[in-house]
């Protein structure tokens, strides 16, 4: 993991803290810093490889492990993740993720059309996971034809880890860790 966070040009230093603040949840994720209004480095062309196929595919455990919102906790999530519309208010521009979904394309040696893929966030932002930090984001890849209303499966599995978050049937770093490790695994038991 240090070699990717040293391919991303300083975006390692974005996780360090004041001193006494925590830099990693207790479930072993990283705590975020990265703005949500400035474009991120992304790790070097070609140095990250997806594992899988089609829509079920897990991103670079050493370039996108995940990382959180250090805003959002077991105890705030009434005021953040379980509000209705929450997601919608943090989530960065479009002006920020564009440029940085075709760098971290890139990153993944992928080429051809940006539309095949979404630039999404692993540890879904209705889980707490973080705004705009490229150890949290990459180039998912997406169905090639959208229905009029669609779910690709990993963010299916975030609405129902989601859920029962909110429901109190599961806790915030279970759900975080779940979706961070091995999303397809957690989508076959909860999705």
């Amino acid at each position: 993991m240090a070699a990717a966070l040293t391919a991303l040009g300083g975006v390692a230093a974005a996780g360090a803290h004041a001193a006494g603040t925590p830099t990693h949840a207790a479930n072993g994720l990283a705590y975020s810093r990265a703005s949500s209004t400035t474009v991120q480095p992304q790790p070097a062309a070609g140095s990250c490889h997806a594992r899988g196929s089609g829509l079920y595919v897990l991103p670079d455990p050493r370039c996108t492990p995940g990382a959180l919102n250090p805003a959002v906790t077991q105890g705030t999530i009434g005021s953040t993740i379980c509000r209705a519309g929450w997601t919608a208010s943090v989530r960065p521009a479009e002006s920020i993720t564009e440029p940085e979904k075709f760098a971290s394309m890139d990153s993944y040696g992928i080429g051809g059309r940006a539309s095949a893929y979404e630039y999404d966030h692993l540890v879904a932002l209705e889980l707490g996971g973080a705004l705009n930090d490229p150890r949290n984001l990459w180039p998912e890849p997406d169905y090639t034809v959208h229905p009029a209303y669609y779910l690709n499966p990993k963010d299916y599995l975030g609405r129902a880890l989601n859920r029962l978050v909110c429901r109190g049937r599961m806790t915030l770093a279970r759900a975080q860790l779940l979706i961070a490790r091995d999303w397809v695994t957690a989508y076959h038991e909860y999705g």
